[in-house]
Parts: structure tokens; C-alpha cells; sequence
């Protein structure tokens, strides 16, 4: 299965998402949004046993495409977008993530439900939601917070600090460090031995790790889509966007 920016392939009980835009740093559009969500929503149902979810090239991704998210606004709950996080936080299928290069706002935020994260020593994590005019999503406002203490958070979410690799290993948000040459080898090795193993065992402990916390964290998701949404249309987040035009990228 393909669709413009996003490879997905089952192999060997796993299924790979690749986010495959390396010419725009893997920015994400409603598009790869709607491909994802599907196959992650899919994936128990397929027989899957673990998903990998990795980039092409050098930048695992920059975040949302800005010009196609003002095209595509999120207008409700069932956007691309939302589909998408809320596939995330309540799959019981195990999800790895390996990550070279920037992982920028939803690409930081989205390794908060993967279950184990490998990088790369270039990568760099970074929500610059403020920046922009909006709001934490991905029930980062109660995630991040969670894993990396409220003065952590609150560097990352107001002040738009970047995280190196070390860093993001040392507090948590990455399981291991690994030398880019292997970072991919590694990722798919650990999904194929989870893939392995027995499979409604794996899939029910997943169930019970996450079980205290998928309410709130559904809660939380639905909670930031409204505020996100409020924020997008605001002048203040227009205007933070057409300055950051004046520039160059795609992020968010």
C-alpha cells in the first residue's frame, strides 16, 4: 500500500510506515495523515504484530506541511490529523519508531505513544507550538509533562528549546541511542522480534500498560484538537505563519 508521501509494506508480521517526503524533510500533509491513521487503525485486524514507523533520508519529519494544513484545516474531530493521533493512542498493536534527523512538533509529539524509539546521535526533537500560534497536541500537554517533568516541558512547549539525542535518551523519550548505519537494521529487528512472539499476549499487555491511562490521554487528544483548532484561526497564529513564510521550511 502507498499513497503520495507515505510508504506502508508488511513484512515478516510487521508493517512499515515510511514517511517518504525526503525532498521536504518528510512534512506531513492530510494526506500521509488519513494513509497513517489507516494503517495503524488497521493493523490488529491485519494480523499485524508490531508497526515500525521510520523516515526516509536524512530528516525523520519536519512536522506538518504548513501550507497544505492551512489548505486542509482541521474542521472536527474526525480531520486526517486526529484520526491519525487518536489511531496512535489506542492501537493495541506495539509501535517502534526509528528516528534520524528532526523530528519536529508532531514528529516529537507522535513518539510519545510508540513503545520504543531508537535515534539516531543527529537527532533533534522540538514542539515549536507557541512559535506558531497554537497548542500542544498528541496529548502532549499531559504526555510530555509526564515523561519529562513540567520544567522540561515547559522549556520545550514556551520557549521552543530543541532537544539533542543524548538528551532526549537520558530523560526518557528515546529507548536507545544508535549509530546511524544500524539505526534502521536495529528498529526493524526489534519489530520483527515482537512480531514473533506470542501474539494476543503481546497485544494484551500492551492492553494493560496503557489501559490506566488511554482515557485521559483520548481526553487529552480531543481537549488540545478544539483548542489547536481555535488557535488556527486566530490573526495571532496567521500572522506567526506568514512570518514564518518570510522564511523557509515546513513545521508544526
Amino acid at each position: 500500500m502507498s499513497t503520495p508521501g507515505i510508504t506502508i509494506d508488511d513484512r515478516d508480521g510487521v508493517r512499515h510506515v515510511v514517511l517518504d517526503r525526503p525532498e521536504k524533510k518528510n512534512a506531513l500533509t492530510a494526506a500521509m495523515y488519513a494513509a497513517m491513521a489507516a494503517a495503524i487503525a488497521s493493523a490488529a485486524a491485519d494480523g499485524v504484530g508490531a508497526i515500525l514507523i521510520a523516515g526516509r533520508g536524512s530528516a525523520f519529519t519536519a512536522g506538518n506541511d504548513l501550507r497544505d494544513f492551512l489548505d486542509h484545516p482541521p474542521h472536527g474531530d474526525d480531520a486526517p490529523v486526529f484520526d491519525f493521533l487518536l489511531a496512535l493512542a489506542t492501537t493495541d498493536v506495539p509501535i517502534v519508531a526509528a528516528v534520524r534527523g528532526p523530528a519536529i512538533g508532531v514528529g516529537t509529539t507522535m513518539l510519545l505513544h510508540c513503545d520504543l524509539v531508537y535515534a539516531a546521535p543527529t537527532a533533534r526533537f522540538k514542539v515549536p507550538f507557541v512559535d506558531l500560534g497554537l497548542v500542544p497536541e498528541a496529548g502532549s500537554s499531559v504526555l510530555l509533562p509526564r515523561r519529562i517533568g513540567r520544567a522540561r516541558a515547559g522549556a520545550a512547549f514556551f520557549l521552543g528549546e530543541a532537544m539533542d539525542a543524548e538528551t532526549a535518551h537520558a530523560i526518557g523519550i528515546v529507548t536507545a541511542l544508535i549509530d546511524d548505519a544500524a539505526l534502521d537494521e536495529t528498529a526493524e529487528s526489534v519489530a520483527a522480534a515482537i512480531a514473533a512472539k506470542p501474539r494476543a499476549a503481546v497485544r494484551e499487555t500492551k492492553r494493560l500498560l496503557i489501559a490506566s491511562d488511554r482515557d485521559e490521554i483520548v481526553a487529552a487528544i480531543r481537549r488540545e484538537s478544539a483548542a489547536f483548532r481555535e488557535r488556527l484561526a486566530s490573526d495571532e497564529a496567521r500572522a506567526a505563519m506568514a512570518s514564518f513564510f518570510q522564511g523557509s521550511g515546513a513545521r508544526g
